[in-house]
This record gives structure tokens, C-alpha cells and sequence, in this order.
């Protein structure tokens, strides 16, 4: 629909098009992430194999890596030449990718380098929406509906990574290639549509690009996110790769160039990343409230999949083949309570203020996890249901107010900016929690697993040398194996020692539920690790959603009292000037 900005339904054009187009970027941060076993086994490569899982986890954080380093450069560059010119761009690349991607013609190590390669291209795409969507919704609505706009959006935003889970489980079943097929049809509408109805509306500032910060903000954060992820690969006889040089090198090295990026943007006239923005509370608590509920819900995310493909399913008679897809479906409450809270707590905080709502969204989330928690391995599903429907309703409740709030604290001429700085920290919190809580994961495995499986192993015939040299091998392996739905001890234990075990034990080894209730006490011992961590991080980030900005900032026109999305709840006497031009 071509429709002029002056026209009452422009609003409607651009909040329909940006929620399509972060949608579909969202919905391919996690729909890999559950056809993982259906993309190995298409391209004929084994993640299991030690070599091949550096293959895996490049699969699992290269979209997410590169979106959260360019999201910011993307939102500046909006700034400077136009939110709704770099949008659109994104949207074209991201199309073209998901053809290219869907072709791969290679097989091995080959087929997974050319995945990985044009998934990141693909993200440079993603990025683009990611970093302009919000700022075209802010300039594009008045403030007293922005945070019912922007709950739209960031209902789509989040709402797309749970998405991902139940289409790619669903896709998969059928061929690994349409996991990205799926996205070609949208794109093309959703570019074609994007370059004939959206319109440069916000406040458009000539200027340079900060090529010091880009490059400093891109080796910093890229360094020290690949260390965190891969420090949980063993190295030199450790569960984990904390000690591996280049770990730490990552670790350190990252760090100290993203101290020099901060002197950096400190010293630029232009910068990339306007570090000034954090003197105002609400900037700093509303990013630090996004950036610990992204790993806590990635985290979520990551355990479930483990808990749900390694463990329960297997255990309730379905086959390792199956567990992708029938884990999407078991999810699929997760996503319902996130659809159901998310635009009617935008709605709502603009009448009411956004911060109780951001704080009582991250509470509910916070009691789930500890439900969660109580449950047993092996639990009753109804009651798993409610837990997983109640995370995403916490979630809901805290999407929407809390971008509102983070969107309306800044200058109309720096929302590109702002816009990528809180992607940034979302998707940046989606890589930690693959390091983090794999890493928690695997601590709390250690301690017990090997014994677990020394013993087991041996009950069933195993000799005590085979089994002991099993029961070494680093808990990792087993994770993953958990995570990609798979069963490892037929190739843990290999056809000479299978072939020593009387048939009948060999067969109790192989089938459905001997792996997972091996594994289902030690894993709930990482779980306790693992939630209780996710139930402090809900509590810190509600506690940040809380803060208030300074006095006087409203009457500035740089952002919004309590109402969060500028509107009502304590900004209606704001002057006209805060909406940064937006028309009603």
C-alpha cells in the first residue's frame, strides 16, 4: 500500500512492515538452532565428532555474533542517511541470502563453511532491520501510542526466536533446505512492500562515519564473545577451555579493545556508540534490563531444548529422529504467553507506565524459573506447560515497556543509534548465554556424570576399563548430544565393545531410555546451576527497570516520564517537541 506519510494510516504501513521484518529476522536466530541434526545429516557431517564441533557452534552464534556487533553501525548509519534506506537494504539482502543459502551445494566441511558464510552476510541483513525497526515505529507514532507500537514489534522480535523453534522442528521433518526456503516468499514481499509504501519520517543528521569505533567495537566484541563461547571446549585434559591461551587471549584481549573503544567514543566528535546517552538512568537500566533478560531467556531456550530432545522425550517413547519437532510443539506455550502479554502490555503502559510493568514481567519470569526448578527430570506436562507459559508472559510483560522506555529516554536524532545500542545488548545476550549457561552446564555435569555413567555402563556388562575410559571423555560431548537429540553411546562405546555385552544388554545400551536416565540426575544438578543463575539475573534487571530518569529531561524533549512510551501514565504534559516530530 502506497500511502503518504501525512496520511492517518501511514503509522499502520510502517509498524506492519517493521514487524514482518523483524520477525523473519528473529525467527533465523533460533530456527537453525532446533534443525541443527537435520542440517548435519543433509550435508553428511557428524557435529559430534570433536573436529566438526567448532562447525556447531559456529552455526549456533554467527547469526547472533555478527547482528550484535553491526546493529549499533547500522542504526548510526540510519541516522546519518536514512533509518528507512538502510531498512530497506536489509530486507533485500536478507532475501537474496536465504536463496543462496537454500542452494548449498557442497558437502562435509565444505557444505557447513558455505552455510556458515552466507549466514553471516545473512545476519548483515538482519542487522539492518534490527537497528532501524524501532526507530522508524518511534518517529513514525505519537508518544502516547508509541509503547502500544513498539510492543507490536518487540512482540515479533522475541516472539520470532520461540517461532523459530516450532517451524524449524516442523521444517526439518520434511527437508533441511526449507528452513530457509521459508523465508524467501516474505522476503520478497516484504521488500518489494518496504521500498513502495515507507518514507523517511525521523530527523535525519548529515555527518561522518566513526571508522576508529566501528572497527575497535567489532574486534572487541567479536573477540570476547567467541572466547566465552568456545572456552566450554575441553583443552589440555579440562572439562572446559578456560585455560586454552587462546581463550583467555580472546577473554583479555577483547576486553582491553573495548576499553580503547570507549576512550574512543569519549574523544570523536561523531561516535558510533554516544556513551552520553548512559548518563540517563533509564537509558542505562532499561539496556541492562535487556541485555540480563536476553541471556536468562537464551539460556531457557538452550535448556529446554536439552532437557526436552535428551531426557523427556526419549524417556515418553518418542524417537531421537523425532525429538526436533516434537520438542517445538512442547514449547509451543512458551511462544502462546509471549503472544498473549506482549501488545496488550505495550497498550496498557501507555496508559499506566511502563516501568511496574517491565518489573513485574521480569518477576513472573523469575518465579517460572524457579518452578521450573522444583520440577522433577522426568515431569508431568501440564504442569511444565503452565511453567514454559509463564516465562513467556513475564516475558511478554517485559518486552514492550521496557523498549518503550529505553526508545523515549533518548534525543529524536539519536533513536537509530539508541535503537542499535539495545539491539546490541539483546543479541550480544543471546551469545552469552550460549558461553554461560553451556558452561554452568557442563560444571554441574562434571561433578557427577562420570560416576553416573561409570556405573551405569558397567551394570549392563560393560568391562570396568571400557567403561572408566568412557566415563573420562569430556561431559560436553554428551551436551551436545543431548542438545542435537541424539543418542551417543553407540558411538561412545563403538562395535568392539558392543559386540562384548551380551545382545540383550547391547540393545538396553542403544535403545531410547537407557541414555536418558543416565544422564537425567546429573543434568538436574547443572539445571539447580543453571535456573538459579537465570532467577538472579531476572531479579537484578527488574530491579534496573526500575530507575528513574533526571529531573528536568522531559521539559528538555529528550525522552518521556514514567509513561514509557511517552504517552499517558505521567507524560501527558510533556511538550509536543518529545515526540521528535511523530504525527498522531
Amino acid at each position: 500500500m502506497d500511502v503518504d506519510t501525512d496520511h492517518p494510516r501511514y503509522k499502520w504501513v510502517a509498524l506492519s512492515n517493521t514487524t514482518l521484518g523483524m520477525l523473519i529476522a528473529t525467527i533465523n536466530s533460533s530456527i537453525v538452532l532446533i534443525s541443527l541434526p537435520a542440517i548435519f545429516n543433509g550435508i553428511h557431517l557428524d557435529p559430534l565428532r570433536p573436529g566438526n564441533v567448532g562447525y556447531l557452534l559456529w552455526m549456533l552464534m554467527g547469526y547472533m555474533l555478527v547482528t550484535a556487533v553491526l546493529v549499533v553501525t547500522l542504526g548510526r548509519l540510519g541516522d546519518i542517511w536514512g533509518r528507512v534506506r538502510i531498512y530497506n537494504a536489509g530486507f533485500l539482502i536478507f532475501t537474496l541470502t536465504s536463496v543462496v543459502l537454500s542452494l548449498d551445494p557442497l558437502q562435509g566441511g565444505g557444505g557447513a563453511l558455505w552455510l556458515i558464510g552466507w549466514r553471516v552476510v545473512q545476519a548483515v541483513g538482519g542487522a539492518m532491520l534490527m537497528a532501524n525497526s524501532a526507530a522508524i515505529i518511534t518517529d513514525a507514532f505519537p508518544a502516547r501510542q508509541r509503547g502500544m507500537a513498539l510492543g507490536v514489534n518487540m512482540v515479533a522480535a522475541i516472539a520470532g526466536s520461540f517461532v523459530g523453534l516450532v517451524l524449524g522442528g516442523l521444517l526439518a521433518e520434511w527437508n533441511w533446505r526449507s528452513i530457509f526456503w521459508v523465508n524467501v516468499p516474505i522476503g520478497v514481499i516484504g521488500t518489494v512492500w518496504a521500498y513502495r509504501s515507507l518514507r523517511e519520517t525521523g530527523v535525519r543528521r548529515p555527518g561522518r562515519i566513526d571508522w576508529w569505533g566501528n572497527i575497535t567495537f567489532a574486534v572487541g566484541l567479536t573477540a570476547l564473545l567467541a572466547a566465552i563461547t568456545y572456552g566450554i571446549q575441553p583443552y589440555g585434559g579440562h572439562t572446559m577451555g578456560w585455560t586454552d591461551p587462546w581463550v583467555l587471549t580472546g577473554l583479555l584481549g577483547g576486553t582491553a579493545v573495548l576499553g580503547v573503544f570507549c576512550a574512543v567514543e569519549r574523544r570523536v566528535a561523531e561516535p558510533m556508540f554516544p556513551l552520553r546517552l548512559f548518563r540517563d538512568p533509564v537509558f542505562t537500566g532499561g539496556n541492562l534490563a535487556t541485555l540480563l533478560g536476553s541471556v536468562a531467556r537464551g539460556g531457557l531456550q538452550f535448556m529446554l531444548i536439552v532437557w526436552l530432545q535428551g531426557i523427556w522425550l526419549p524417556l515418553h517413547g518418542y524417537d531421537y529422529a523425532d525429538t526436533p519437532l516434537w520438542a517445538g510443539i512442547y514449547l509451543v506455550p512458551l511462544t502462546v504467553g509471549f503472544l498473549a502479554a506482549g501488545p496488550v502490555a505495550g497498550y496498557l503502559s501507555d496508559r499506566f507506565g511502563a516501568r511496574l510493568f517491565a518489573a513485574g514481567g521480569l518477576l513472573v519470569m523469575a518465579a517460572s524459573f524457579a518452578g521450573l526448578l522444583a520440577l522433577p527430570t522426568d515431569f508431568g506436562y501440564p504442569a511444565f506447560a503452565l511453567l514454559v507459559f509463564l516465562n513467556g508472559l513475564g516475558g511478554g510483560l517485559f518486552a514492550a515497556p521496557n523498549t518503550a522506555l529505553v526508545m523515549s529516554s533518548v534525543p529524536a536524532a539519536d533513536r537509530g543509534a539508541a535503537s542499535g545500542m539495545r539491539a546490541t545488548f539483546q543479541n550480544a545476550g543471546m551469545v552469552l548465554s550460549i558461553g554461560v549457561f553451556f558452561s554452568l552446564m557442563v560444571a554441574g555435569l562434571a561433578g557427577s556424570l562420570p560416576q553416573t555413567l561409570s556405573d551405569g555402563l558397567t551394570a549392563q556388562g560393560v568391562s570396568a576399563a571400557d567403561a572408566h575410559a568412557v566415563a573420562q571423555l569430556p561431559p560436553v560431548g554428551t551436551l551436545f548430544a543431548a542438545f542435537l537429540g541424539y543418542n551417543p553411546v553407540r558411538e561412545l562405546l563403538g562395535p568392539h565393545v558392543l559386540a562384548q555385552v551380551p545382545a540383550g544388554n547391547a540393545g538396553t545400551l542403544t535403545g531410547r531410555e537407557f541414555f536418558p536416565h543416565l544422564i537425567s540426575g546429573p543434568f538436574h544438578d547443572g539445571l539447580v546451576v543453571v535456573f538459579s543463575l537465570a532467577i538472579g539475573m531476572s531479579l537484578v534487571a527488574a530491579v534496573a527497570s526500575l530507575l528513574r530518569g533526571r529531573a528536568g529531561r522531559a521539559a528538555a524533549g529528550t525522552g518521556s516520564g514514567d509513561g514509557g512510551g511517552g504517552g499517558g501514565g505521567g507524560g501527558a504534559g510533556k511538550p509536543r517537541a518529545a515526540t521528535g516530530g511523530a504525527r498522531s
